[in-house]
């Protein structure tokens, strides 16, 4: 079983401490995290930080931790810039970078990126195609319905080879198809219960066929406090921030430290390889009881 932990990007205008940033991060290398993880949102009245500039200010401030975003919208970008953005990253953290990707569904607001939704999973998977060949290939030609590149090269490539990790999201049986076909990873959503997890979880082991090198993670907002009521309070109140609605209380695991310890071992029973816990509030000081009080118990 692997850990991982969100970064801090919730930061509303102004109020961006570097030292405590920075502090977070060494902090959680200490204490054996694998990886921290950052989001995507481009639009929103939520206060939050661009996934990539937060990866390379925290990649600065660490030399094992190994980092990603879970996950970007891949149909809202321009796969030659994101390819070559994640290059960047990978090169300059020499080898850390992790990706997740995600085709982001209908509700998308494509008119603010110059798109009209329409064909976004066909846009996402040749995108991921385009992504791969600039990533591999010396030159590169590509005759796609949405990009078209003749002789085409991009220098340097990532400092993985063939690249970065590529993680999947969705839940769709369409989904978990695409992630098998074109990923190394599955990354369960957060918003997301243990027990649809555990479906899908079951449907990517058919799909794989014995196939072993193919990860599975989930993320889980988790709120630990000895009053456990208070912890579902701080848990409701963080999802309702989130997704802009309430009824969302059944994905997270919140509670005391007993409930919480139950609430992921049900998450890693149900298949999970790796967690990414991703607290709402106070998040230096549940990273530190994730740690002490969770993670030797699952």
């Amino acid at each position: 079983m692997r850990f991982a932990i969100s970064i801090p990007q919730f930061v509303a205008d102004g109020t961006f401490d570097p030292d405590a940033f920075r502090a977070y991060l060494r902090r959680a290398e200490d204490l054996g995290f694998e990886s921290g993880w950052t989001q995507e949102q481009v639009l929103g009245k939520f206060p939050h930080l661009s996934a990539n500039e937060t990866m390379a200010y925290a990649f600065a401030c660490t030399e094992r931790l190994r980092l990603g975003c879970a996950v970007y919208v891949t149909p809202l970008h321009v796969p030659a810039h994101l390819a070559k953005s994640l290059a960047t990253l990978d090169q300059l953290s020499r080898g850390r970078l992790e990706v997740g990707v995600g085709s982001g569904g209908r509700n998308r607001p494509f008119a603010a990126f110059g798109l009209d939704g329409e064909a976004h999973v066909a846009r996402f998977t040749e995108g991921i195609r385009l992504l791969k060949a600039l990533w591999t290939e010396d030159e590169v030609d590509f005759d796609g319905r949405f990009w078209q590149l003749e002789g085409a090269a991009m220098e340097p490539k990532p400092f993985q080879k063939p690249g970065p990790p590529l993680w999947f999201g969705g839940s769709h049986p369409n989904a978990l198809a695409r992630a098998v076909k074109h990923g190394d990873g599955f990354f369960g959503a957060g918003s997301s219960t243990t027990a649809a997890f555990a479906e899908q979880v079951k449907t990517l082991r058919e799909l794989l066929d014995g196939r072993e090198d193919f990860q599975i993670a989930k993320r889980v907002y988790i709120s630990i406090d000895d009053d456990g009521d208070a912890a579902r309070r701080r848990a409701a109140d963080g999802l309702a921030g989130i997704y802009g609605k309430r009824g969302l209380e059944a994905v997270a695991v919140a509670g005391t430290p007993e409930e919480c310890v139950a609430g992921v071992q049900e998450v890693a029973a149900a298949g999970a390889e790796l967690i990414l816990f991703t607290p709402f509030a106070d998040q230096a000081e549940q990273m530190e009881r994730v740690a002490a009080e969770v993670m030797p118990r699952i």
